[in-house]
């Protein structure tokens, strides 16, 4: 916060990896993990292995070359590098490179049962949410998740009903289009 700098005190340097918040978060991230750790994971435990924070198609191909069973598209809600795509526009690339080996989930962004839809359209075998139910139990507590998880479920049937689909195999990338090939077409 270099603006504040005449100011004094503790804030006027910004956030630096000396202090504060940026120093916790780095103190959390393992800068020697690689790929190579996932067969290591692999020969301690039965569980399927599912690797968080793919959001290109070279990782998604070393992450099936290394023997995972699942990948998490996501982009740690943005927090961490504020420029990644959503994890919306780098589920398809994803999808694609895996060709089926693993399956593949979407994690961030869902916020309406039709997020949802989108995202099982363009690949995803499941997807998961974090905000929306953060909110409801800050607003009304267990009665909040659950109302947020019902709302979900209501839009997410009703985006089926209006698609006319009655299984999620009915679901068809067709079904979502990007603005972009609207533009295109300008």
């Amino acid at each position: 916060m270099g603006n504040f700098k005449a100011a004094g005190g503790a804030h006027n340097t910004g956030t630096t990896q000396e202090g504060g918040l940026a120093k916790y978060v780095a103190s959390l991230i393992d800068k020697t993990l690689n790929w190579e750790d996932i067969a290591w994971v692999r020969n301690n435990t039965t569980m399927k292995i599912v690797v968080k924070g793919v959001i290109t198609a070279e990782d998604a191909d070393l992450a099936c070359q290394h023997g995972v069973d699942g990948i998490l598209v996501s982009n740690h809600g943005a927090r961490q590098l504020d420029t990644v795509p959503a994890t919306i526009e780098a589920l398809p690339e994803v999808v694609a490179a895996v060709k089926g080996r693993c399956e593949v989930y979407l994690d961030g962004g869902v916020c309406r049962g039709t997020d949802a839809f989108k995202a099982l359209a363009l690949g995803a075998r499941a997807v998961f949410i974090g905000r929306p139910y953060l909110w409801g139990l800050a607003h009304s507590g267990e009665q909040g998740v659950e109302h947020v998880l019902t709302l979900l479920k209501d839009e997410l049937q009703m985006a089926f009903q209006l698609c006319g689909c009655v299984t999620t195999e009915d679901i068809k990338p067709s079904m979502v289009m990007h603005h972009q090939r609207y533009l295109a077409k300008l």
